[in-house]
């Protein structure tokens, strides 16, 4: 049975990134019809950040990513789920390895390491503790079996390492990425367990998903270089047909394609990098989240699930049971995705417009009853169908056009002092006259008289629609024109137009 785990560490807020992780190992899974595994790799103490296990949680609940074992949930026999928890378990895990010589006892100091990395970078070579430089440190290896025992028997402070083959290549298959190869001279002796007892990501990782019966192993390609490793470490612990099948993501890049995409990018940009708001507890800095922006929480899986993989016939949206019938990780790209901001928007904007006018509404109404609350809301859904096919975020509909609720407080003064004239003012007042006049306001009538006063004029039609909209907006752009106007209805659309006429033609340009 497949068995997959999402295993993030609670050093700080969940990145957009080690969402889209989540998500392509909870579509391999549904696909699968396995069960999906939180662990929480707590490990790094000195890193662990008061907050962050539960907002990876929330930020992933809040996506539709759920679990079928975590730290969260009641069920689930591999428990505990937080490393942590499990201290106790791998002393022992690392101690079997040192008693088959695949791993050593290591006293060195901090100043013993300093020492042999500047020896090693004064000599041209890379300074890392190896098959190499182990035989001039302080371990288990050089130190006479009589003194190793007393230093235990002292509970000195030690760590344990893996003690990697000289000279030897390590071959494993990446799902993604296909055969990988890396020489151990190209890798050091990892620390497994520290000196206070903690296990270190690599020990721990790889005992616990042996324990929890792992049997894919979906993550980041940054931990591609730690593959090797962890290879070794099945093979050490006899565990090779017990070793998960890996595949090792692209990682998601800028908008430029320079580099991973970071926090201090979507600051500089101007788009969020979480999922949810973040305060950081010690700074208090807060960092805004695709929720608190607007962003539905099924477009944002649609477009994070597109950043590194594609269909056959390149389709663009999909259902969350949709992203989970077409999954494969055999279509996952190589490469890195660079993340588009445009193309975030066009993913919400399909979703806000496949929402039911009436869920619309329902979230909308609060806010607009408090922000206008002379509006007369059984016009709502009037108001929402109007703008349903222009709005990004639902926060649209009253933050980017309020003027469906209320008589415009501004108007696009850029547009009137280079465009506006005193035939303007004339045709506008002479639109508004005709308009009172006719009893039938509906769009088509509305188009109509526009269209016959621009035929006795000699006019194109279009020539009067934007004065038209501005008076009735404040702005150059929004719904369409004649259809706005039937919404607002005759008393209120003629109310504004004299408003505007009478506000704008008595001032100066300069005075606006």
């Amino acid at each position: 049975m497949v068995r997959v785990r999402f295993a993030p560490s609670p050093t700080g807020p969940l990145h957009i990134g080690g969402v889209r992780t989540a998500l392509y190992n909870y579509l391999f899974t549904k696909k699968n019809k396995g069960t999906f595994i939180l662990r929480i790799e707590d490990t790094d103490q000195k890193r662990y950040v008061p907050g962050a296990e539960q907002y990876i949680i929330d930020s992933l609940t809040w996506c539709g990513i759920t679990f079928d074992e975590g730290p969260h949930l009641s069920s689930g026999e591999y428990a505990p789920y937080r490393q942590s928890e499990r201290k106790g378990m791998y002393k022992q895990y690392a101690e079997d390895l040192v008693k088959k010589g695949f791993a050593y006892y290591a006293y060195d100091t901090d100043e013993d390491l300093d020492n042999m990395r500047k020896r090693l970078e004064m000599s041209k070579m890379l300074p890392k503790y190896d098959a190499v430089s182990r035989s001039s440190m302080v371990n288990s290896l050089t130190l006479p079996a009589d003194e190793v025992q007393k230093r235990l028997a002292a509970n000195e402070d030690v760590v344990i390492r893996l003690k990697l083959p000289r000279n030897e290549d390590v071959r494993f298959f990446d799902e993604i990425r296909g055969w990988v190869v890396i020489n151990t001279t190209q890798m050091d002796d990892k620390v497994l367990l520290k000196s206070d007892g903690m296990p270190t990501y690599h020990l721990a990782n790889v005992v616990d998903d042996y324990l929890m019966k792992i049997t894919h192993v979906i993550r980041g390609e940054e931990w591609l270089p730690s593959a090797p490793l962890h290879v070794l470490l099945y093979r050490y612990f006899g565990w090779e047909d017990q070793m998960p099948v890996f595949a090792h993501l692209p990682l998601l890049l800028k908008p430029d394609g320079n580099g991973k995409l970071s926090k201090r990018d979507g600051d500089r940009l101007g788009f969020p990098v979480f999922p949810l708001q973040w305060q950081d507890p010690i700074t208090h800095e807060i960092s805004s989240g695709y929720k608190e922006v607007g962003y539905e929480s099924a477009a944002v899986l649609n477009m994070l699930a597109l950043l590194g993989w594609h269909t056959a016939d390149n389709r663009e949206l999909f259902s969350l049971p949709e992203l989970i019938d077409a999954f494969e990780l055999s279509r996952v790209n190589k490469s890195g995705a660079k993340f588009d901001l445009q193309k975030a928007y066009w993913f919400n904007q399909q979703y806000v417009n496949k929402l039911p006018i009436e869920e619309i509404a329902d979230r909308i109404r609060p806010i607009v009853k408090e922000k206008y609350p002379k509006y007369n809301e059984h016009k709502l859904n009037d108001a929402i169908a109007l703008m349903k096919e222009k709005a990004v975020f639902v926060k649209d509909f009253f933050e980017k056009a309020p003027y469906l609720f209320h008589i415009p407080a501004a108007y696009d003064m850029d547009v009137i002092t280079k465009k506006w004239n005193a035939q303007t003012f004339e045709d506008l007042n002479n639109l508004l006259l005709a308009m009172q006049s006719i009893e039938d306001f509906s769009a088509i009538s509305i188009e109509n008289l526009v269209t016959n006063y621009a035929q006795k004029n000699n006019q194109k039609p279009t020539q009067y629609f934007q004065p038209l909209r501005i008076s009735l907006t404040g702005e150059a752009g929004g719904p369409p024109l004649f259809e706005l106007m039937n919404y607002l209805g005759k008393a209120e659309s003629c109310n504004r137009l004299s408003f505007a006429i009478n506000k704008l033609k008595n001032h100066l340009p300069s005075e606006l």
